[in-house]
């Protein structure tokens, strides 16, 4: 998506990080000379990453939870806010010559997260990997099951083509671009359009755990 702005609007597009409960945009923004990470504002934001599970800080370029104090806040200042957001921080110098810390990329959230066969699994990782096959649809969703005692995800997507296609073809080289990039094997099933989950206004609901 960002290559296609880019290239149509002819400008290089950032990303930019916020919260309602902290500020609207403007805790952190990528620099347009790298655009890999997003520096925070630190002059009025602490980040730090802890654990989801013991909530204990994590080593640098470490994913895990990002939790923010406000530093300059005086209406309702918020101490370790929990932001649910699953990130990393970095210290590496950037080309644009900013000192400011860096976030990674958000890969998740912390509730959505599941641990399937010791992998740890973010439905948007799954959504991204879908995004590069030009056939598959953006709506998809995971069905999560135990059989016997080891757990099995079924990924549900919808797909783009019109009329016939190879769906075992398809859905093979799916699987196998999952694998390759996160590391945890599942299979895909095409469904019809509109089978796949879709906002009611609210958050997606993109994970039916079965087990």
């Amino acid at each position: 998506m960002r290559d296609e702005i880019d290239s149509g609007l002819g400008v290089r597009c950032v990303n930019l990080y916020g919260l309602s409960e902290i500020i609207g945009p403007g805790v952190s923004c990528e620099c347009v000379e790298e655009r890999a990470g997003s520096h925070v504002n630190e002059d009025h934001f602490l980040p730090e990453i802890v654990d989801p599970e013991s909530g204990e800080p994590v080593a640098e370029g470490e994913q895990g939870v990002l939790v923010i104090t406000t530093l300059t806040k005086a209406a309702l200042p918020l101490v370790r806010y929990w932001t649910g957001d699953v990130c990393s921080l970095s210290h590496r110098p950037c080309a644009c010559g900013r000192t400011l810390v860096r976030m990674g990329p958000i890969v998740g959230r912390s509730d959505d997260m599941l641990i399937v066969r010791g992998v740890n699994v973010y439905p948007s990782q799954v959504g991204a990997v879908l995004g590069r096959i030009p056939e598959l649809s953006p709506h998809f969703g995971l069905v999560v099951r135990r059989d016997g005692t080891l757990d099995s995800v079924e990924v549900l997507v919808e797909t783009n083509v019109e009329g016939a296609c190879d769906t075992v073809a398809l859905t093979a080289r799916a699987a196998a671009l999952i694998r390759d990039t996160i590391g945890c094997t599942m299979t895909v099933t095409l469904v019809q359009p509109g089978v796949a989950p879709r906002s009611d206004g609210g958050k997606i609901q993109r994970v039916q755990d079965l087990r």
